[in-house]
């Protein structure tokens, strides 16, 4: 992979920690945090771990708006049908002002805007809220019309739990 270099890894031991390893980027550099008893055979292992995860993660991170619409076309063609054009959005995009909300709509002008907080997550997640923001193309309001297309999406009361517990955890809660 020419071009592609290995970050700059600062590898800190913990007397404290026993078993669990983590890592997190600092700037251009990623820390790892290991057990202090670890052997340099197994730091360098793990260290080549965490970085293999961390680059999985940064690469769902890197979801794009054109992926977005690409999902948005094919969860109307699974679950809105036969709504045609009127649940086709003008524009999907991931946004980062959206703190309170997981995804915001404007049936006015067709547009809907995902929060950033939700890029990381499954896609079966990410699938609810995105088919969530384009029933309100359809119904605006949050009525029994409104849910009862968003139900034709299998993963629904999954997806809600999720991000229920998720907002808990966060201690915000769970704005529809």
């Amino acid at each position: 992979m020419a071009g592609v270099r290995k970050p700059v890894v600062e590898v800190r031991r913990s007397q404290r920690r026993r078993r669990t390893v983590s890592a997190y980027r600092d700037g251009e550099r990623v820390v790892v945090l290991i057990p202090d008893q670890f052997s340099r055979a197994e730091e360098s292992e793990w260290v080549d771990r965490m970085l293999a995860r961390l680059a999985a993660r940064e690469g769902r991170l890197a979801r794009s708006d054109d992926e977005l619409l690409v999902r948005a076309t094919r969860l109307i063609k699974l679950y809105l049908p036969e709504h045609g054009a009127q649940a086709v959005p003008a524009s999907v995009r991931w946004v980062t002002n959206q703190n309170g909300r997981w995804g915001s709509c404007t049936p006015a002008d067709g547009t809907i805007r995902l929060s950033h907080r939700v890029q990381d997550m499954p896609d079966w997640v990410i699938d609810y809220v995105l088919l969530h923001e384009l029933a309100h193309l359809i119904v605006p309001s949050h009525n029994a019309r409104f849910w009862a297309l968003v139900g034709r999406y299998p993963k629904t009361e999954r997806a809600r739990g999720y991000l229920e517990g998720v907002a808990a955890a966060a201690g915000t809660p769970l704005a529809d």
